[in-house]
């Protein structure tokens, strides 16, 4: 995974290639943010560009400079290095790198205990000290490092303060704070932010060859993590989606009280049979309203419309829009909250189903 084939982040790509570049990057780095944004690729594009053969060596590229709090995390180098790396992807290193069977790049990650023992770590900082075996630099990924013991963590203090010259170490974590302060004090930490939909609709289309409509649907539900997206059932979602569409539509119409109980049907005739069936799929039009409504919002209150989760759907969201102003797409998404617990307190799905198109 070069830089050039990662889906957003790019200050942070920029950054991280510059560093490399330079030769300013820090030995110990902590990657934080979401679950399923890209984390863990960048850690491994960092130890392609570091190992690569033939690396792409070129001027930075205009724009990059604007992230200034992105350059105070990762050792505020000043001024910005004028050349950025990237790996070709192609040369041995890079293509065993990528298949985990380079000898120079270690990752861990939690054992089926689901925690991460001071036996692994004590033979990652034991290999640590010596010089790269074939490539340039030896690179620790530490995935999930919120899943270190706290004896691993305290092992890795002196090597993350102090580490050997030829090394580098990433920690990756979606929850940095779970981390010991003394460990978090001891690594640049760089921030990494929830990608947009449009970016994991393109990385579902991409690695995962999701045909677009349901990627775009997909990703609309997956608030900016490709790892949620593919726990979404696709084709179900891109429906759900569809049907809470229309039941905008209606209430938008204006429909009478009967109307709108008629069209809270489509909320749950999917279910059919048990109640459980009946549950989840109001719940998949639940969170597909949710969604939506929250476009509305944003469309009202005049904010980037690059934040839209339900982007391939702008004409459609335009025309709700005049419909549902702020107030009233605040009041529907509470309903809509509501209407998520009782369903989860086990109230019976027709009647929440009823209930909800009343309150749109």
């Amino acid at each position: 995974m070069s830089f050039r084939d990662i889906v957003g982040h790019r200050h942070i790509v920029a950054l991280l290639s510059r560093s490399i570049a330079s030769g300013s990057l820090p030995p110990s780095v902590m990657f934080g943010g979401p679950e399923g944004v890209g984390k863990r690729r960048v850690a491994e594009a960092v130890a392609q560009a570091l190992n690569c053969t033939s690396p792409a060596l070129g001027p930075a590229k205009a724009g990059h400079h604007a992230d200034s709090g992105h350059a105070s995390a990762v050792g505020g180098v000043r001024p910005w290095p004028d050349l950025e790396i990237d790996s070709c992807g192609k040369c041995p290193a890079c293509t065993r790198i990528a298949r985990g069977i380079y000898p120079d790049v270690l990752t861990i990650a939690p054992g089926e205990t689901g925690s991460i023992k001071i036996e692994a770590v004590r033979d990652a900082i034991d290999r640590a000290v010596f010089r790269p075996f074939e490539g340039k630099r030896r690179v620790t990924i530490i995935d999930d490092a919120d899943a270190l013991v706290a004896a691993a963590q305290n092992a890795l203090l002196k090597t993350l303060e102090e580490p050997p010259p030829s090394s580098v170490f990433i920690l990756v974590t979606a929850r940095p704070d779970s981390l010991l302060p003394t460990v978090r004090s001891r690594c640049s930490q760089i921030r990494f932010a929830r990608l947009t939909s449009a970016e994991v609709a393109d990385v579902l289309e991409r690695d995962h060859q999701y045909p677009k409509r349901e990627a775009l649907a997909v990703a609309a539900a997956a608030d900016g993590s490709v790892g949620r997206a593919l726990n979404v059932q696709t084709g179900d979602f891109a429906d759900a989606r569809t049907d809470a569409e229309q039941l905008l539509r209606a209430a938008r119409a204006g429909s009478d009280a009967r109307a709108r109980v008629n069209r809270a049907k489509d909320l749950i005739k999917g279910g059919g049979g048990p109640a459980s069936s009946e549950r989840e799929y109001l719940g998949a039009r639940l969170q597909a309203l949710s969604s939506l409504v929250r476009d509305l919002g944003l469309l009202r209150s005049g904010a980037d419309v690059r934040l839209l989760a339900n982007v391939d759907l702008r004409a459609e969201l335009d025309a709700l829009a005049k419909s549902f102003d702020s107030e009233r797409a605040l009041d529907v998404f509470a309903a809509i909250d509501r209407a998520q617990e009782a369903l989860d307190g086990n109230v019976s799905p027709k009647v929440v189903a009823d209930w909800l198109a009343l309150q749109i």
